[in-house]
């Protein structure tokens, strides 16, 4: 066994030397493989951590002589090598290095989107957050917005769990992307998808840093000018008391409002799940209207719902959008 050891060793430490040598003279291509032939060799060996140091600096290095696909290639068998090795220790490490790997990408090398997705894929995994590790998604929420791919940095940063660093984003959204008539439509989205992933906490973050900051929010507390605001200001009362034949009447009462953007009321049978326990009727069969990430995701959480065909309750008075006469159900 311990001859055995001792030529693996030697065959690595070979082919350590060819590799030194490959860069050294610009062969690049053949580094790669090299790399590629340690890590299997390394793997074989069960030397996870050493693998994993091998091909992170390696990638470093193949960055800086300008060969990213083949240094984004080595960034997923680092994946690859963590996934393997079982060990939930380090993951803030390997976060920031991945995160630093890929932000030396260029948005234009194509193996980037994967190694993004596997590297969210893995940190959901070995974290908890089943949808990717915030401190991955601030990362890259970051870069992307830097690169001004503003879309996909929107789907990052409200996962970020940083409700404010969302609101400053969304705001700049709003700015620079945006009508001034859709300045309500931005907030009220991003909250209810965050209420969808069951983080209150976030989602009145990024509403409060929201409306503090935005220039044209002619007011920073309740009520406000823009009906759908108000809408959000009583749904984080409904959450707080829990009362779900109020959540029915607020969401009847906003309906002409809320129907500016039809994927609202899909969003809001999932938080009458989440939150009031309410059993929903079927989705419709109509378009997704939720493209790319938050797409998939939707469509994954919304999957399962049973049939329900309990009426909704109505307020007894009716109001024309500011909702203030519904106050005192609310306290």
């Amino acid at each position: 066994m311990i001859a055995s050891t001792e030529r693996g060793q030697r065959g690595i430490n070979r082919v350590l030397a060819k590799l030194e040598h490959s860069i050294n003279t610009g062969n690049y291509y053949e580094a790669h493989q090299m790399y590629r032939t340690l890590y299997f060799r390394y793997i074989a060996q069960r030397k996870y951590f050493e693998c994993m140091d091998l091909l992170y600096s390696g990638a470093l290095r193949l960055v800086r002589n300008a060969q990213e696909p083949s240094a984004a290639d080595l960034g997923l068998l680092i994946v690859d090598t963590l996934e393997k090795s079982g060990h939930r220790t380090n993951i803030e490490l390997w976060i920031e290095r991945l995160s630093a790997l890929i932000e030396n990408l260029s948005p234009t090398t194509v193996e980037r989107e994967t190694l993004i997705n596997r590297c969210i894929k893995w940190s959901g995994e070995v974290s908890g957050h089943n949808l990717g590790h915030p401190s991955l998604h601030k990362r890259i929420a970051r870069l992307l917005w830097s690169e001004g791919n503003t879309e996909q940095a929107r789907h990052h940063v409200l996962l970020c769990r940083d409700g404010n660093m969302c609101g400053r984003f969304l705001v700049k959204i709003s700015e620079k992307k945006s009508y001034t008539s859709e300045v309500d439509l931005i907030i009220v989205q991003a909250v209810l998808q965050q209420l969808c992933l069951k983080d209150r906490k976030t989602a009145e973050e990024t509403f409060t840093t929201y409306i503090r900051q935005h220039p044209d929010i002619k007011r920073k507390a309740a009520p406000y000018k823009e009906i759908l605001l108000n809408f959000i200001y009583f749904l984080f009362l409904c959450i707080d008391i829990n009362r779900s034949a109020t959540f029915r009447s607020l969401c009847d009462l906003y309906k002409p409002s809320l129907d500016r953007d039809p994927s609202f009321q899909k969003y809001l049978v999932k938080i009458g799940v989440l939150f009031f326990d309410i059993n929903p009727s079927p989705p419709s069969s109509g378009a997704n209207m939720m493209g790319g990430m938050f797409g998939d995701l939707f469509s994954r959480l919304f999957q399962g719902f049973d049939d329900d065909d309990e009426n909704n309750e109505l307020l007894q008075e009716r109001g024309h959008g500011d909702g203030s006469h519904i106050s005192h159900e609310l306290d």
